[in-house]
C-alpha cells in the first residue's frame, strides 16, 4: 500500500513556501526539537536536511545566508536560525509557532529532570548520575572553545595586526571568565566596541552602527532580587551572548551561585550537564537555574525571557539580514566580541573545575578531557557515561552530596 504525498506537496513538487501548511510545521518542528541532541551542529544539519535536501523549501544560498546571519547575532544562533526557517515559510504566524515547537520538547525534559535531580531527597543514585555528569563540565567547554577557534581565526584574515588583537580579545575573554564572571558581559560588549573604534581611527571609516547601553533596568533588578533579578540574568542570557551557547555559562553561574545563591557550585555544573543531554539549545540550561530560583514557575518564566530576544530579533530584523550582514560595523564588533567569547567558553573551565565537590571527580574530568579532546569523542556520549560511571561510584559508597 503506498503512503499518501505529504501536504505540502503535490506529486513530487513541492508547494510554494508560503502553502506550507503551519501544521506541518508545527510538526516537523516539534520532531527536530525532539531529537536534536548535540547541539547547535546537530540543530543545523536537522534544518538543511528538512528545509533544503528533503523539502526544497529554501534554496541552498538562502539557508546558508540564514546561517550567516544568525551568526551575527548575540543569543542561540541554532534557536534563531529555526525560527527564521519557519518565518521564510510563513512570515509571523510559522516563526512563532516553529520557535515554540523547537524549544518547547527540550523545555519539558529538561524541568522534568529538574524536579528529579533538585528534590529535597533525591534517590542516592540520582546524586551520583549528578556529580559524574557535572565532573566532566569543564572538559566540555574547552572542546566547545577549541572547535570554535578555527573558523574565528580565519575570519581574523592573514594580516599580522588582526591576528594580534584576535588573540589580545581571546585572552581577555578567557581572564574575564576565570575571574568576573559578572563582568563577562561588558567585557564582550567592550572587546566589540575597542575593534570598532580602532577600524573607523585606522581606516577613516564612517559610523555605521550605533551601539547601545546596557539598559538601566539591570542594576534595579540585579538590586531588588527575586523574580525580577531571575528575568534579567535570563535576559542577559538570551540577549548578550556571543559566540555560541557556552558563553553563557559563566555568567550564569557568578549569579545563579555567588551572587543571588539560588544554588551551590556543584548543581550548577549539574544544571549545565542537564543543558547539554536534553535536546535543544543549550540556553535550556537556564531553565534549571530558573527552577532552583523560583520552582517550576521560576524556569518557565526564565526560559521565556531568555527566549524571547531570538523571536524578536527574527520578527523584527528578517527582511533586513542582508542588509545587517553588510553592515561594516557589525562586522568589526563581531570580530572584537567573537574571540572574546571563545575565550570566555574557554575560561569557563576554570571556575566549572573549582566547583567541583569530591576527589574521585578530578580522574573523572581528566579522562573525559582526554577523551573528548585527544580522541574527539562526542560530548553527550560522554556525559552519559560519566553520569553513569557516577551511579556506580556512588552505589559503592564515594561520596555524593551536593
Amino acid at each position: 500500500m503506498t503512503a499518501d504525498p505529504p501536504p505540502e506537496t503535490v506529486g513530487s513538487t513541492p508547494l510554494p513556501p508560503s502553502s506550507v501548511p503551519l501544521a506541518t510545521i508545527a510538526r516537523e518542528w516539534l520532531r527536530i526539537g525532539c531529537i536534536g541532541f548535540g547541539g547547535p551542529p546537530t540543530h543545523i544539519s536537522l534544518l538543511r536536511r528538512l528545509c533544503v535536501e528533503d523539502r526544497g523549501w529554501l534554496s541552498a544560498e538562502e539557508f546558508e545566508h540564514g546561517i550567516a546571519a544568525t551568526n551575527l547575532l548575540p543569543g542561540p544562533a541554532s534557536t534563531q536560525l529555526a525560527i527564521l526557517c519557519a518565518w521564510r515559510l510563513r512570515r509571523t504566524a510559522g516563526a512563532v509557532l516553529g520557535g515554540l515547537c523547537f524549544i518547547l520538547p527540550g523545555l519539558v525534559v529538561i524541568l522534568a529532570l529538574s524536579v528529579l535531580f533538585f528534590s529535597g531527597h533525591p534517590a542516592r543514585w540520582v546524586l551520583g548520575a549528578a556529580a559524574g555528569a557535572g565532573a566532566v563540565v569543564a572538559a566540555v567547554a574547552l572542546k566547545a572553545a577549541i572547535g570554535l577557534m578555527p573558523a574565528s581565526w580565519r575570519r581574523a584574515g592573514t594580516a599580522q595586526g588582526p591576528r594580534i588583537r584576535w588573540s589580545l580579545y581571546l585572552a581577555v575573554g578567557a581572564a574575564a571568565a576565570a575571574t568576573t564572571g559578572s563582568f563577562l558581559v561588558v567585557v564582550l560588549i567592550g572587546c566589540g566596541l575597542v575593534e570598532v573604534g580602532w577600524r573607523r581611527w585606522r581606516f577613516h571609516e564612517a559610523p555605521g552602527l550605533n551601539m547601545v547601553a546596557l539598559p538601566a533596568f539591570g542594576a534595579v533588578a540585579a538590586a531588588g532580587g527575586g523574580l525580577a533579578a531571575l528575568a534579567w540574568v535570563a535576559l542577559k542570557v538570551g540577549a548578550l551572548s556571543f559566540g555560541g551557547g557556552f558563553v553563557i555559562v559563566p555568567l550564569m553561574q557568578a549569579d545563579a551561585v555567588h551572587q543571588y545563591h539560588w544554588m551551590t557550585g556543584a548543581q550548577f555544573l549539574n544544571a549545565v550537564a542537564l543543558g547539554q543531554v536534553t535536546p535543544g539549545p543549550v540556553t535550556q540550561t537556564v531553565a534549571v537555574v530558573g527552577y532552583a530560583a523560583g520552582g517550576l514557575a521560576g524556569g518557565l518564566l526564565a526560559s521565556a525571557v531568555a527566549f524571547a530576544p531570538s523571536f524578536l530579533v527574527v520578527l523584527v530584523g528578517a527582511p533586513h539580514f542582508d542588509r545587517l550582514r553588510s553592515n561594516p560595523s557589525v562586522q568589526h564588533f563581531l570580530s572584537g566580541a567573537g574571540p572574546a567569547a571563545i575565550g570566555a567558553i574557554a575560561g569557563a573551565a576554570v571556575p566549572l573545575a573549582l566547583a567541583l565537590s569530591h576527589l574521585w571527580q578530578l580522574p573523572v574530568l581528566a579522562g573525559a578531557a582526554l577523551w573528548m579532546l585527544a580522541l574527539r569523542r562526542g560530548t553527550v556520549g560522554t556525559l552519559l557515561a560519566a553520569g553513569a560511571l557516577g551511579v556506580v561510584l556512588a552505589l559503592c559508597g564515594l561520596p555524593v552530596s551536593v
